[in-house]
């Protein structure tokens, strides 16, 4: 993969880790360069765990189970055979999710599997394949075959409404076209940060193409997404490819959950942390 811009950049990893050890989780990483980019959120969250390689990911298949009240009833029955692992309860990322896993893995400091409700996983190694090997291991363990998939999704594209255009990946139009994923984005919308981060607290939802008309030409500020039940989803030029790419995300996690599904959502509070936060909005202006 070719990158057209530098995202990583190089930090004192001892002076880190001698704060932490201090219990300073205030800690700002010093930079090894004179890059004009700031370190990642969850820059303390790699430099707790002494592994050599840390790999923080939210891939699809174990975020689907994250999300879910029984969660850790789950992962206990499916992980069998897998080395070690712990599940960390919802924090904000950065200073509170580094205490608490900081606090957790204390008693093992050589814990190398660490799941994050609503949120990720974490692994540690001492080599690029051991980390691999243990993901692909995790990932095969918790496959799960998604809802109906293309079941009621169409083979294009609907056409452009108002100052909106479809989106362009036919397969998030079964958003709107399936019942009972269309109600999900009323129950559960804010699943986890990165989704709520990137497209909002709520998702503006409507059930007759009229109501969403009327609104749309009476609010001042539109939304930048919408879902137009038996219609289609809809975003305005802006809606740039990082936004387009946690839609996904959403739309591969939803589909995974049976029909019966108890999930866990963000609290108002911990929705509201996450917006108002700095450093979150710092990272959207970089995409």
């Amino acid at each position: 993969m070719h990158l057209k811009k530098r995202f990583f950049i190089p930090v004192d990893l001892p002076h880190l880790r001698e704060a932490i050890k201090n219990g300073d989780f205030d800690v700002t990483p010093t930079l090894q360069n004179n890059s004009p980019l700031k370190p990642s959120i969850e820059t303390l969250l790699h430099a707790l765990m002494p592994q050599k390689i840390v790999v923080h990911l939210h891939a699809i298949e174990i975020l689907a189970y994250l999300i879910r009240h029984d969660c850790e009833t789950k992962l206990r029955r499916l992980l069998t055979n897998c080395p070690p692992w712990v599940l960390i309860d919802y924090y904000k990322p950065g200073k509170e999710l580094a205490q608490a896993v900081f606090q957790t893995i204390s008693a093992d400091p050589q814990l190398k599997l660490i799941f994050l409700r609503n949120h990720g996983v974490v692994v540690g190694g001492e080599h690029i394949d051991e980390v691999n090997d243990m993901l692909t291991i995790i990932i095969q363990k918790l496959t799960t075959i998604p809802r109906n998939i293309f079941s009621n999704v169409q083979n294009e594209a609907p056409e452009a409404l108002d100052h909106y255009i479809p989106i362009q990946d036919i397969e998030i139009h079964e958003l709107v076209r399936d019942p009972e994923l269309f109600n999900r984005l009323d129950k559960y919308w804010a699943l986890y940060p990165d989704h709520v981060v990137f497209l909002g607290s709520q998702a503006y939802a409507y059930k007759i193409l009229d109501d969403f008309l009327f609104k749309n030409r009476q609010e001042q500020h539109s939304p930048e997404l919408v879902f137009i039940q038996n219609r289609g989803v809809y975003v305005k030029p802006t809606f740039n490819r990082a936004k387009q790419a946690q839609l996904r995300c959403y739309y591969d996690v939803i589909k995974r959950q049976e029909t019966d599904s108890y999930l866990y959502i963000l609290s108002s509070l911990q929705i509201a942390e996450l917006l108002n936060w700095d450093a979150e909005q710092y990272r959207q202006c970089i995409q």
